[in-house]
């Protein structure tokens, strides 16, 4: 049963990205200092957790200027599925080596059902800053899968702006710690509630 998941990893005061995101610097200046743990990390925890997302993705949500920036670095989609890019310019379908691109100009359910539909019973990976900004606004967000990287970036994109005033639980399911990370993961808990064994695509219909 596909479950909508973001992954992501953070500095301890809240970005997910350095300043001035650009094609030259995707992570923003000094945004690569967050993934350390995926490309210089020797510790069997972050391997692991580095491999179980890449195992349980079926599809990915991303918005544009994710993929704008990201496509020259990744020279293929970023994980080898079908992904799907909303935004506001439509444009033909890209494939890949590994995967395609899709580009949607409805909102954030309408690419959630497309990208179940093609996951094949895996997880929905979402992608981007403003992409889980809007799934948790519509509460369609299961899991955040959160890596805290040891570091203060004092500047950057926050990963959890533009959500409103109201409380949001979480339940904490995982606790997993190596040298360069934190690895830490949560159920998101509605307000309205989902039922045991169901997940929030579950409500999208067709």
């Amino acid at each position: 049963m596909s479950k909508v998941v973001l992954h992501v990893t953070m500095s301890l005061d809240g970005f997910m990205a350095g300043p001035d995101i650009s094609v030259e610097h995707p992570m923003g200046r000094g945004g690569l200092r967050l993934h350390e743990w995926i490309f210089a990390s020797d510790s069997d925890v972050d391997t692991v957790v580095s491999r179980e997302v890449s195992a349980s993705t079926g599809a990915v949500v991303l918005g544009r200027r994710t993929f704008d920036v990201g496509v020259e670095v990744w020279q293929d989609t970023p994980f080898p599925v079908p992904c799907f890019v909303l935004t506001h310019a439509p444009r033909s379908r890209l494939v890949m080596k590994s995967g395609s691109f899709t580009f949607l100009t409805g909102d954030v359910r309408g690419a959630l059902r497309q990208a179940e539909a093609a996951a094949g019973g895996k997880d929905v990976t979402l992608m981007g800053a403003d992409i889980a900004q809007q799934a948790l606004r519509a509460e369609l967000l299961d899991e955040i899968n959160l890596q805290i990287a040891p570091v203060l970036m004092g500047e950057g994109r926050r990963l959890f702006d533009h959500l409103g005033t109201e409380h949001i639980e979480l339940e904490r399911t995982r606790v997993l710690t190596s040298p360069h990370v934190t690895h830490l993961r949560f159920r998101v808990r509605y307000a309205r509630g989902t039922p045991s064994g169901e997940t929030s695509l579950q409500g999208l219909g067709s």
